[in-house]
């Protein structure tokens, strides 16, 4: 709605004052009051209507009264100049009444009127200047509203709004690089679904259960947790279903209980596999994001997103019988991590893999694999490690472990880690000739630290001597008859599970 031609009206005849209020300075008919005539024009004679005040069209509304800062012009006064009593008194003989009524605002759009005096108009054409002047301000009015009757088509013209509905948004909308849809978006095609199926008994139903995996090169090779297929590694099935809906089958390369990491291979790989980036574990801090990728209760293409939240957490993930456990020293976060987001890859804000999520701790429930849902507390197997035992399962299909060569109490917590008073079936808990034996390490012995890092059970110094690989050289801390000493141990080695 156009506003330009509002105004407050003013009396038909108000009443006369005893004394006219100082004049404007230029004497000029009492039909200039009524309305300015255009700046720069000059009013052609025309004739005079029979009564001066002759309201405008009803089309027209009543003008709007000049804003106090507005300039002036018909009603500008100067001191010193008074009004000629023949134009009071016509004024008051056409019924007029003073004072004259408030000047129309400019015409909406234009510019406004100069503040220079109009040069007064002869008296003998006093008629003809009020037609003009009434004639222009018909004029200027019918301006003012064609343009807000323009500017209200233009505003309902739905052809022509500069308003921008969802169906006028851009079709490929692209996300900056770095932030979590755009990680996402890069991820996913590299990420899998893998359903097994176990051989079945006697031709009852096989079972079966759901995880995830991630492309590791070219050649089809797929790395998950070894839980995730250990149902299907006798005699089961695998499929592997990627985003796009694609399925293929595949077969087990190699599985490494203790570390919990399996390597799969597409039986027919399609050609175009982009394997994920892996990234350096090692120089994850606390606090870095994280972004999981995986199935959660079989919610394929999920993606939560996180933090780290603690590194070198040790953790035992498994059946909690100690002969199928898995140890790790595990990066935590708390990205939302469920069953069935097992095996899948554990991103940093570039998008590189920085571990393999493997295990939760729910209430009540423990660590390991259950069908609890997530409080938070998720746990990853670092990429290094599992870098490391995929290399060596596609190499040789079987997992190689550095050892000390001493058995440990797995129970006690707190103290350290014991070396057990015996082994396995009633052998030596040290030995012979093994890494600990050659360091000087006896039955008894309670191992507090492993490179610097602190043990506080058997457990713990399992997930520390993991993240080695045979070969290496650590300082273990050690306490004998409550003294503490030291020693260099080379670490050995043990191929496969067994």
């Amino acid at each position: 709605m156009s506003t330009e031609n509002e105004g407050t009206e003013v009396p038909a005849t108000p009443p006369t004052p005893s004394a006219p209020p100082t004049p404007p300075s230029t004497p000029t008919p009492e039909s200039t009051r009524s309305a300015p005539t255009h700046p720069g024009t000059t009013p052609e004679p025309t004739p005079a209507p029979t009564t001066a005040q002759t309201p405008a069209s009803p089309t027209s509304p009543p003008p709007v009264p000049a804003p106090a800062d507005a300039p002036t012009v018909a009603h500008a006064s100067a001191p010193g100049h008074a009004p000629a009593p023949e134009q009071v008194g016509a004024a008051a003989a056409s019924g007029a009444g003073w004072p004259p009524p408030p000047p129309a605002v400019p015409t909406w759009g234009a510019p406004p009127p100069p503040a220079a005096h109009a040069p007064a108009a002869p008296r003998r054409r006093t008629g003809g200047l009020v037609a003009a002047v009434l004639a222009a301000a018909l004029v200027a009015g019918g301006i003012g509203g064609g343009i807000g009757y323009w500017a209200a088509q233009r505003g309902d013209d739905g052809g022509s709004s500069t308003t921008v509905s969802s169906s006028e948004a851009p079709a490929a909308f692209k996300r900056d690089p770095g932030t979590v849809a755009a990680v996402a978006a890069q991820a996913l095609p590299s990420v899998v679904t893998i359903q097994a199926k176990s051989g079945g008994s006697q031709g009852g139903e096989s079972e079966g259960g759901t995880g995830t995996g991630f492309v590791y090169d070219q050649e089809g090779h797929i790395v998950t947790n070894n839980h995730v297929v250990a149902s299907a590694a006798d005699g089961g099935t695998l499929s592997v279903t990627f985003p796009d809906g694609k399925s293929y089958d595949a077969e087990v390369v190699g599985r490494a209980e203790g570390y919990d990491v399996a390597v799969l291979k597409l039986t027919n790989a399609p050609k175009g596999l982009k394997p994920l980036p892996l990234g350096n574990s090692d120089k994850v801090a606390v606090g870095d994001s994280t972004i999981a990728i995986g199935a959660p209760f079989g919610l394929s293409n999920t993606v939560t997103t996180g933090i780290i939240s603690a590194k070198n957490r040790p953790v035992a993930s498994g059946d909690a019988s100690g002969g199928s456990n898995s140890y790790m020293s595990a990066l935590q976060t708390d990205a939302s991590i469920n069953p069935g987001n097992s095996g899948g890859p554990l991103l940093d804000a570039s998008g590189a893999v920085i571990g393999i999520n493997s295990a939760i701790q729910s209430t009540g429930s423990g660590f390991g694999q259950t069908q609890a849902g997530s409080i938070g507390l998720g746990f990853a197997i670092p990429v290094n490690q599992a870098k490391n035992v995929a290399q060596q399962l596609i190499k040789t299909g079987k997992p190689v472990y550095p050892v000390i060569g001493a058995t440990v109490n797995m129970n006690e917590k707190g103290e350290g880690a014991t070396i057990a008073s015996q082994g396995s079936g009633g052998t030596s808990s040290v030995t012979a000739n093994g890494p600990a034996a050659k360091a000087g390490l006896k039955a008894g012995d309670v191992i507090t630290a492993f490179d610097d890092h602190p043990i506080d059970s058997g457990p713990t110094l399992i997930s520390e001597i993991w993240t080695h690989k045979p070969g290496d050289s650590v300082k273990i801390t050690y306490e004998r008859d409550g003294k503490t000493a030291t020693a260099t141990v080379t670490l050995g080695e043990r191929t496969g599970d067994n």
